[in-house]
């Protein structure tokens, strides 16, 4: 099997071509890595999801470098799949990392982190900073990600905490209970997770309806909602807790933690 973790910003063309496949196939072959927009019925891929493809793809790939060499004697270099952000892997991926963070600068919002084996620029993002891969990507003039050495040291801005906004709120529940998230855990409709479009993965927030005056609190773990108008997407525990779940759609009062 050839496998490649969606990426923010991918797209079904993209994907497709980089592993030499077609829509139809890795459609069948990935059910949970596909969801569907229902605003207006795009198909789209979970960012964070891991797709797989059978290895006859990956021989042909291989097959092709051999003709590209036979026809170019000096190139050296094996076949890659051309994408700024592939191969984020390092190592082994060790898992969420609960450790207290790097040193810091003199800036207190950015955190010189040291390359360790086991990590990826994935983990680092969503599971320890929560901020966006790009964004390590940019600040560290990071283009091949496979050029990461271990001992490496590179430089991570934290967010910027900011007050309360109004947000407008929605759930999902059943229908996606027990698929991949955006951040590739399984989705738990009765979980403290959220959907957003653009806060990093990971980060914890505050939500309260004024109206009841309850209050939990929630990481986004998902990216949505995809319909116009709406800025979250809650768990169905989470929305109930927070009185929305027979209104469908309500306003809340959101903080980032």
């Amino acid at each position: 099997m050839f496998e490649y973790q969606v990426q923010k910003g991918d797209t079904i063309a993209q994907v497709t071509r980089q592993l030499n496949t077609n829509w139809e196939t890795l459609r069948k072959s990935n059910p949970r890595a596909i969801g569907r927009s229902t605003k207006n019925g795009n198909w789209f891929l979970r960012e964070g999801a891991t797709v797989q493809v059978d290895n006859s793809f990956q021989k042909s790939l291989k097959h092709a470098e051999q003709q590209r060499k036979e026809s170019t004697p000096e190139a050296t270099s094996p076949v890659t799949i051309p994408h700024p952000r592939n191969n984020l892997l390092l190592m082994a991926d060790a898992g969420p990392d609960n450790s207290e963070p790097d040193s810091q600068t003199s800036d207190p919002r950015v955190v010189q982190h040291t390359i360790q084996a086991g990590e990826t620029l994935w983990g680092l993002a969503v599971k320890k900073y929560h901020v966006h891969v790009d964004d390590i990507m940019k600040d560290n003039g990071i283009t091949d990600p496979k050029t990461l050495q271990i001992g490496q040291t590179i430089k991570i801005h934290l967010p910027e905490k900011t007050g309360e906004e109004q947000v407008v709120a929605s759930w999902y529940g059943k229908d996606f209970h027990g698929k991949p998230m955006a951040n590739g855990d399984i989705y738990n409709m009765y979980g403290a997770t959220i959907a957003h479009k653009e806060i990093p993965l990971g980060t914890k927030v505050e939500l309260k309806n004024k109206d009841t005056g309850e209050k939990v609190h929630a990481v986004v773990t998902d990216r949505g909602p995809y319909i116009e108008g709406r800025d979250v997407d809650l768990s169905y525990g989470l929305a109930k807790k927070l009185s929305l779940v027979d209104q469908g759609v309500g306003s809340l009062v959101m903080r980032i933690l």
